[in-house]
């Protein structure tokens, strides 16, 4: 069989690639970079602009770092023209898709994206986060020493402090207790799970449509346009018998006589077909679309998180 990839000096042929991309799990990027390029098909855009911009984004302002980028990605300089066009084509599939709708989108989530500054104390005594209340409340005991001392999360590493983080971050009855607070509330011991927690609202910051929650709403629409095709695109590894047909079809298609009329085809699949050895079992991989969830500080996580 002939090689499709040669590595140093191993050659990989096609049904070995197809499996070392299933193992290494690497096919479900394929997929995805596939089915992004069959949705920006038909978008438009000034190569020269979008070189320009690519360019600059990556302060490459010489031909000389250019050139280095090149080598540095493996690229030739036509690859790496071509990789700013199909980026620009993206941003632009984008905004051609959702951008009159970004304030509609914005206003349905804003109580996700508000932000919020607490101060927290959590134990699991009962009795202590009463006392700890009243020593707050009616005492006027400073609320980072006495998170420094009885606070059971991380949180007393910061004096009971946490964020800025967003609405959507704490737990579901900590966060509607904070979209109620005024700052500066302190509120009564509440219990969520196996804790009780004292939280005081320190500071509310409001969301804004500004251009990186634009570029975020954005992003989040595609991604899920790209899982949905994802999920509409399963991946379907042919035997070799299967391929083996396909090339006697095109072979004979090609001989035939120029007036012959062909076959009818069946109609195209929206899925990807890749063959495989005849003695390599048919799979049907289910390609799971990977969603990153977005970086947040970990003292924040661990601080703010408090599970049921």
């Amino acid at each position: 069989m002939n090689a499709a990839l040669q590595i140093g000096t191993k050659s990989i042929d096609t049904p070995t690639l197809v499996q070392k991309l299933l193992q290494y799990r690497l096919l479900e990027t394929f997929v995805k970079e596939t089915i992004v390029d069959e949705l920006i098909e038909g978008v438009s855009c000034d190569p020269a602009v979008a070189f320009a911009q690519f360019c600059q984004q990556r302060k490459l302002q010489t031909e000389e770092q250019q050139q280095a980028w090149c080598q540095q990605a493996h690229l030739t300089p036509e690859q790496m023209r071509l990789e700013a066009i199909r980026e620009m084509r993206l941003v632009l599939f984008k905004e051609q898709t959702w951008g009159d709708r970004l304030q509609t989108f914005f206003l349905e989530r804003k109580g996700q994206f508000d932000r919020v500054v607490y101060s927290l104390i959590r134990t699991k005594n009962k009795e202590l986060a009463q006392e700890l209340y009243f020593r707050l409340c009616d005492d006027g005991a400073s609320f980072a020493d006495i998170a420094r001392q009885y606070s059971e999360g991380k949180e007393a590493q910061t004096g009971g402090l946490v964020g800025p983080i967003e609405m959507s971050v704490p737990h579901p009855i900590l966060a509607r207790m904070l979209q109620l607070s005024e700052e500066g509330q302190l509120w009564e011991p509440a219990k969520i799970g196996d804790w009780m927690i004292i939280v005081r609202c320190e500071k509310l910051i409001p969301a804004q449509l500004d251009e990186p929650m634009r570029q975020r709403l954005l992003q989040d629409q595609f991604q899920t346009l790209l899982n949905q095709r994802m999920q509409a695109s399963p991946v379907k590894l042919l035997p070799k018998v299967q391929t083996q047909q396909v090339e006697t079809q095109q072979i004979q298609a090609q001989s035939a006589p120029v007036l012959q009329v062909p076959a009818p085809q069946a109609p195209a699949q929206s899925q990807l077909n890749i063959s495989i050895a005849k003695d390599q079992p048919s799979v049907t991989p289910k390609v799971v679309p990977t969603t990153v969830p977005e970086t947040i500080a970990s003292n924040v996580v661990e601080a703010g998180a408090v599970s049921a």
